[in-house]
């Protein structure tokens, strides 16, 4: 009896922690691949960061702020140090460009990653205990040229994806000074309205108002439509680095919206914020921000940057909504079909040698018979087979077969290679 399973539940792995599966390969590669070749066009490097950090950075991170750092932080133990699994990326690139002194390698430092990033949240379609991103940060410069050239990173990436109706909001945090204006202002005109709010807005007005500026319930939306906006309040500095800002990205030919309820929920995230959407889907694929005082709460060293990540399984799903194929074209294959335990001994020796010369080799010998073997080639789609028995071992010879004729011919082993490359070279044409 089959048990029947509910999103994201499973049985033996972990609940809303999934496995990227083969099937799926070819979206995962293409956006690593995209985002590696945009890393390079843009000149950020590859940077490989620790998945687990110490507790104590994220806690200086959140500050006053504990109530994620309590619900939402995996922890474990790392010998005799508290640990944490990766919550976001920023803190860890912070981290070593101090730990590896990476001023001295590059100022500003360009960085691009990707990897998984962990939460303990409330699991749904699409938010994941486990899910990963791709990014792009800039460390060590506060001109908003910096500000721009992520953004453009991001496009240029989400452009060579092929995705449409690309959609960036572009928003302001302010700085300490106007923030604490708008916040003052923000708070004097909710809190006569919290009857007109919902539920869980009420709430949040006491825990942090800036929450109130992204609820999307109809009634949310209606008393905020009348209340103050960021943009009125920022002090003559912020307001210069918005504009230069928006002036780069249309310099880009970049369209954007203007967003004056996109503002940081983190006191430590100050000045440009940045979003892309798609229609399809309900939920940024990519986010980014400005965060100049993050350093100096956690390593008490004043560091700006700036920089933002893609989700790549939101981006994955987008493109499958959009009926866009994953691109990444793997190089074709032949298919080794073996017939006995003698041929066997052989086969190896010849798949590594087709292997070493740059030919993808599919081997599926095991107790296979020959039948189950070229029928596993044929659901592959692959073109081209390599047949070894034992006459063929001991004739010096393989037979090659093509799939969709089922012709075949005996040629010589020191003419394999050569012959297979030709044979690829003809069915690519």
């Amino acid at each position: 009896m089959k048990t029947k399973q509910k999103n994201h539940e499973v049985l033996w792995g972990l609940e809303a922690m999934p496995d990227g599966l083969p099937k799926a390969q070819g979206y995962w590669r293409q956006l690593h691949e995209t985002g590696k070749a945009i890393s390079e066009l843009h000149d950020f490097n590859l940077i490989n960061l620790s998945a687990l950090e110490k507790y104590d950075i994220l806690e200086n991170a959140f500050g006053s702020d504990k109530s994620i750092l309590e619900d939402e932080v995996f922890s474990l133990k790392a010998g005799k140090v508290k640990a944490a699994l990766r919550f976001s990326f920023r803190e860890s690139v912070l981290r070593s460009f101090i730990d590896n002194k990476l001023a001295y390698f590059a100022y500003p430092l360009k960085v691009f990653y990707s990897g998984p990033v962990f939460r303990d949240v409330v699991p749904d379609e699409y938010f994941l205990r486990q899910f990963h991103q791709i990014g792009f940060q800039v460390v060590g410069e506060t001109d908003p040229i910096y500000d721009g050239e992520v953004i453009i990173a991001f496009y240029d990436f989400f452009k060579s994806l092929k995705l449409n109706n690309i959609i960036l909001k572009i928003g302001s945090s302010g700085c300490h000074t106007c923030r604490g204006a708008f916040k003052h202002k923000l708070q004097n005109y909710y809190r006569n309205k919290l009857k007109d709010v919902c539920k869980p807005c009420a709430r949040n007005f006491d825990i942090n108002p800036f929450l109130l500026l992204s609820c999307d319930h109809e009634e949310c939306r209606a008393v905020r439509s009348e209340g103050p906006i960021i943009f009125d309040y920022l002090c003559q500095s912020c307001n210069n680095h918005l504009k230069s800002v928006l002036e780069l990205v249309e310099d880009n030919g970049i369209a954007y919206e203007p967003d004056a309820n996109l503002v940081s929920t983190s006191e430590l995230n100050n000045r440009t914020i940045f979003e892309f959407r798609t229609p399809e889907m309900p939920h940024p694929l990519a986010f980014g921000c400005r965060y100049d005082y993050l350093a100096e709460e956690i390593f008490k060293r004043p560091i700006p940057a700036v920089g933002g990540n893609v989700g790549v399984e939101r981006t994955i799903e987008a493109m499958k909504r959009q009926n866009i194929e994953p691109r990444f074209k793997s190089k074709p294959k032949v298919f080794f079909l073996v017939i006995g335990d003698q041929a066997k001994k052989g086969a190896l020796r010849l798949m590594n040698k087709l292997r070493l010369s740059g030919v993808a080799v599919v081997e599926m010998v095991g107790k296979k018979t020959l039948k189950a073997q070229i029928k596993t080639a044929e659901r592959m789609g692959i073109r081209l087979a390599l047949l070894l028995g034992q006459k063929e071992v001991f004739d010096g010879t393989v037979i090659l077969r093509e799939m969709t004729s089922g012709i075949q011919e005996t040629i010589l082993v020191d003419k394999l290679v050569e012959e297979v490359k030709k044979r690829l070279n003809n069915n690519n044409d």
